[in-house]
């Protein structure tokens, strides 16, 4: 049975470290903020200038001047700061942040991130991920096993425009966890989503890895 976004987020926030500082990409990897373990102190940071991140408001303790790089509402902690998007991506260029979760369109064997733009589509820009996977110290991709029309997303090349070169650390998917020590190693199957099998996740990924 295939892990749902929550099952995605929680399975990521198992990475997280005691002291690390993060930054959340768009999407399921937000989830990851409700997730962080209880009595472990992390400090979630944002490109569009904000230092502690709440978990996300309930619905009626929205403040529309507090949301994430993806316009989405968050809340604040005691300990949160504001500044501005050149000192954030200070922090990210300067290998300041820990830890990325981003989210995928592909990634390649060799650990290439597409996650940016699908050609011929209308986008707003490539954001802050090219930033992301270039300064910080390692990077979670969180992802479906494959596209909607069921087309592999962790495959031997990306075929869409990259966004970083040998950058991923970590690939979650909605059936398997995929992992390297190094980013000199291949991808390892570390583990299956419940009543996924090896045979099942080989068959569904051109990408070369050690089962």
């Amino acid at each position: 049975m295939p892990w749902s976004r929550e099952d995605l987020a929680a399975r990521a926030a198992r990475e997280l470290k005691d002291g690390f500082y993060v930054n959340l990409g768009i999407g399921i990897p937000t989830l990851v903020a409700n997730y962080i373990p209880a009595g472990m102190k992390v400090v979630l940071q944002s490109e569009n200038g904000m230092l502690g991140i709440g978990p996300f408001p309930f619905e009626g303790e929205e403040d529309a001047d507090l949301i994430n790089a993806g316009k989405q509402t968050v809340s604040e902690l005691t300990m949160s700061s504001y500044f501005s998007s050149a000192d954030s991506f200070a922090m990210i260029r300067g290998g300041h942040i820990d830890m990325a979760v981003l989210g995928a369109m592909e990634v390649s064997e060799n650990g290439d991130l597409a996650n940016w733009m699908i050609p011929g589509k209308m986008i707003k820009g490539m954001g802050g991920a090219m930033d992301l996977v270039a300064g910080v110290k390692r990077v979670v991709v969180v992802m479906d096993h494959t596209s909607k029309d069921g087309e592999p997303k962790f495959k031997t090349n990306c075929e869409l425009p990259l966004t970083g070169t040998n950058c991923v650390d970590m690939v979650i998917t909605d059936l398997a966890v995929f992992s390297r020590a190094t980013r000199h190693e291949p991808f390892e199957l570390i583990e299956l989503a419940p009543g996924v099998t090896a045979e099942h996740i080989r068959a569904k990924t051109p990408a070369k890895y050690r089962a």
